[in-house]
């Protein structure tokens, strides 16, 4: 499941193929360097470092293994992730300048998990944006959630929620607000 960089050729047959329901839109403006990515499910134990668009398309095979990563760990059910946040977390890293893994905690949620969750009073939205696979909350070692916050704050890509509670922030490509 781990990707890895791959050849300019690789890179050209994988992007005829990358038209990926939900990843039509971004986050930033359109650039042809490469963006990436490196996730720890805290839950699962599975871990992923990869390359997730390069030479203007997203990467069919490394965007399978990030909705893997970042499926509903409680049923096993996966939904494929807005491409806003694959983004958002992408520009996090390069704010942050850290190759260092995003510890998940939570990324995409089936309906009836986060209704649970909300019934259960564990802190879920009634309407979370996890449930569309537009959000993921997360954490680092070797940067503060402070840190983790106000990078995802210079960004105004979307919802920030910070928790230090439950340590860890939240971020979504819904409309621009903080928490």
């Amino acid at each position: 499941m781990h990707a890895s960089l791959l050849s300019r050729r690789q890179l050209l047959g994988v992007a005829a193929a990358a038209s990926v329901a939900g990843f039509a839109g971004s986050a930033r403006a359109v650039s042809y360097a490469p963006r990436s990515v490196s996730l720890y499910n805290t839950h699962t134990g599975e871990w992923l470092r990869t390359v997730y668009w390069a030479d203007g398309h997203y990467i069919r095979e490394a965007v399978r293994d990030i909705n893997w990563i970042l499926r509903d760990h409680h049923t096993d059910e996966m939904r494929p992730i807005d491409a806003g946040v694959l983004d958002v977390l992408g520009m996090v890293r390069e704010q942050l300048d850290t190759d260092d893994p995003f510890l998940v905690v939570s990324g995409y949620r089936s309906p009836q998990t986060n209704m649970r969750l909300y019934l259960d009073g564990e802190g879920a939205a009634k309407h979370s944006y996890h449930t569309k696979g537009m959000a993921v909350d997360f954490r680092s070692e070797r940067r503060s959630l402070t840190q983790l916050r106000d990078a995802a704050l210079s960004l105004q890509c979307g919802g920030v929620g910070y928790y230090p509670r439950s340590q860890f922030v939240h971020v979504d490509c819904g409309p621009v607000r903080r928490w």
